[in-house]
């Protein structure tokens, strides 16, 4: 799509009405991606979310001495 051509993007009043235009809009009638470049975001961090994790005493402490000998956290192992 030329850029002469493309549909000219809506001033949103709330994130919500932006984010439902979005959902049902085709991008690609509003931006030119032939023009788009690969960016990196290096101080962006992943979503984390807590979980319980039920184990067995003896896994438990076979997990920390593994951890231990490793020199690393045992939460870390665990995610490992």
């Amino acid at each position: 799509m030329r850029i002469n051509t493309m549909k000219k993007i809506p001033k949103f009043k709330t994130e919500a009405e932006e984010r439902d235009f979005w959902a049902n809009a085709d991008s690609s009638d509003y931006i030119d991606w032939s023009k788009a470049r690969r960016v990196l975001l290096p101080n962006v961090k992943p979503s984390l979310r807590t979980i319980s994790l039920r184990l067995p005493e003896l896994m438990f402490e076979e997990l920390k001495l593994i951890a231990n000998k490793r020199d690393v956290p045992y939460q870390s192992l665990i995610k490992i």
